[in-house]
C-alpha cells in the first residue's frame, strides 16, 4: 500500500459523535474542495460500531485522494486501510506500533510549547505536527496556548509539515501572519459552518501563503 502525504493547507478534524446523516451530507461538500488530510478525532460514541464508520468515511475520502487519519487508535490500521495516525502524545511503544502495522502510513503529533517533543517527531522522521492552541477554544480546551515563538523555533528543528490549531477563525487567521507554517488544522470552523465549501475556500484564501 503506497503511502499518502499531507500537503500544505487545510487540516481538517471531524467529530465522529455527530449525527451520522449530518456528517457524511457535510464530507460529500468537503471532500471536493481542497483539503490536505482528515483527521477522525478519537471521540466516538458508546456502542458506536467504529470499524463500519470508518470504512464509510474512507469510501469517500479515498476517491479524491484525501488522506484519512485517525486520532490514536492505531489499531484501528490493522483493519481499515486508512492512511496515518495522529498522536496526541509521544506513544509508549512507537517501534512495536510500527512494527505491527507492518506497512507505510503518515505520523503526526500534537504539540505545545515543549520542544521535546518536536524533536522527537523529527528524530522519528515523523509528517506533520500540529501546534494546539493557538487561540482559545471549546474543541480544543485540554491544549495550552501555544507561544508564537515555540512556532518560530520549530522550523529550525522539525522537517515536515507544521500546522496550526486551536481556536483558529476567519478573523484572527491574520494574527498568525508573522509565523511560518504550512497549513492550519479545523475542527468546528468548516464542520458548524452552513456551507463548508465556501468555508473553506475562504480559509485558503486567508492562509499565509
Amino acid at each position: 500500500m503506497k503511502k499518502q502525504t499531507v500537503q500544505s493547507g487545510i487540516y481538517l478534524i471531524i467529530d465522529p459523535s455527530m449525527d451520522e446523516e449530518i456528517l457524511f451530507s457535510k464530507l460529500d461538500l468537503i471532500v471536493k474542495e481542497k483539503i490536505a488530510a482528515i483527521q477522525i478525532w478519537d471521540n466516538f460514541k458508546d456502542n458506536q460500531n467504529i470499524e463500519e464508520l470508518l470504512l464509510k468515511i474512507y469510501k469517500k475520502t479515498s476517491l479524491h485522494n484525501i488522506p484519512l487519519i485517525i486520532n490514536n487508535r492505531w489499531e484501528y490500521l490493522n483493519k481499515i486501510p486508512l492512511d496515518g495516525i495522529h498522536f496526541d502524545e509521544i506513544p509508549e511503544n512507537l517501534y512495536e506500533i510500527k512494527k505491527e502495522i507492518n506497512r507505510n502510513f503518515i505520523v503526526g503529533i500534537t504539540c505545545n510549547n515543549e520542544l521535546l517533543t518536536i524533536e522527537y517527531a523529527e528524530r522519528y522522521h515523523f509528517d506533520y505536527i500540529s501546534f494546539c492552541s493557538m487561540f482559545p477554544s471549546k474543541t480544543a480546551n485540554s491544549c495550552e496556548l501555544v507561544n508564537f515563538e515555540t512556532v518560530q523555533q520549530a522550523k529550525s528543528i522539525f522537517s515536515g509539515k507544521i500546522f496550526l490549531a486551536g481556536g483558529i477563525d476567519l478573523d484572527n487567521i491574520k494574527n498568525l501572519s508573522e509565523l511560518n507554517y504550512d497549513g492550519i488544522a479545523v475542527v468546528s470552523g468548516i464542520m458548524s459552518a452552513e456551507n463548508p465549501s465556501e468555508t473553506i475556500k475562504n480559509y485558503h484564501q486567508k492562509i499565509k501563503k
